[in-house]
């Protein structure tokens, strides 16, 4: 299985982080099973710019929180395709407020659909991976709060954190395959859901007094699905400009 004919599957690629990294994939040779959930023009731009640097798009939408809808897509492209060499877990979603006001669902939105979106798209995935015998990449995507946790943040947090431990586990059970599993930790990165944070507050709490680029992102997961971190795997790595 050489790069060319690789496929990997990044939820949420249709713009931000997803979008960066899907982006410099198709750059380095891979082909890219787009997710959206319901920004169709997105996608299709996005397809559009992965096309154009010669990468084979597939475009799958659901809602990483409905198992089933997950699973029918899933399945359904990898009976069409062939099973993915990768897959990045990037799609998640946050709605903060201070814990004494946070509602029940602002709690169960969050925890349910950034956790069991772990579980709903890596599961229907693995099996393929390992028949194939060729080894394959798995990266999650947590936060600079699921390790040091934030204000404002206790629902997102304790998702993100749990993203870690379910991360840190998988790898020991896919080593033996020649599957890495890692995770890729975030700060503040120029996204949608960081666009209303002041500029002066950044410069407050990031040592290098500046968001993070999604292409500085995109950068590592492009590494980390490469043939030189064959030998990386449960790992948590922040890329967050000095924050911790």
């Amino acid at each position: 299985m050489t790069t060319e004919n690789k496929r990997v599957l990044i939820t949420g690629s249709s713009r931000g982080i997803g979008k960066a990294i899907a982006l410099q994939l198709a750059q380095a040779g891979f082909d890219i099973a787009l997710h959206f959930h319901s920004n169709v023009d997105a996608a299709e731009q996005t397809k559009s710019e992965l096309n154009d640097l010669g990468a084979s798009v597939s475009c799958l939408q659901f809602d990483i929180a409905q198992r089933e809808q997950v699973k029918a897509a899933i399945e359904a492209d990898i009976e069409q395709h062939g099973a993915y060499y990768g897959v990045v877990l990037n799609a998640g979603i946050n709605c903060d407020t201070a814990f004494p006001a946070m509602t029940e669902s602002e709690w169960d939105s969050v925890v349910h659909t950034n956790l069991d979106g772990f579980y709903n798209v890596i599961h229907p995935t693995i099996m393929p991976m390992i028949q194939t015998r060729q080894g394959g990449r798995i990266i999650t995507m947590a936060s600079v709060s699921g390790i040091a946790g934030n204000r404002g943040q206790v629902n997102y947090s304790a998702s993100k954190a749990g993203i870690i431990g379910a991360t840190k586990a998988l790898s020991l059970e896919l080593a033996k395959r020649k599957i890495t599993v890692n995770c890729i930790a975030p700060g503040l990165i120029e996204t949608d859901m960081v666009a209303e944070i002041p500029k002066d507050m950044v410069k407050e709490i990031v040592p290098m007094r500046r968001m993070g680029k999604p292409s500085e992102i995109a950068g590592l997961a492009k590494f980390l699905m490469s043939d030189d971190a064959a030998y990386i795997t449960r790992q948590v790595i922040s890329v967050n400009g000095g924050m911790i």
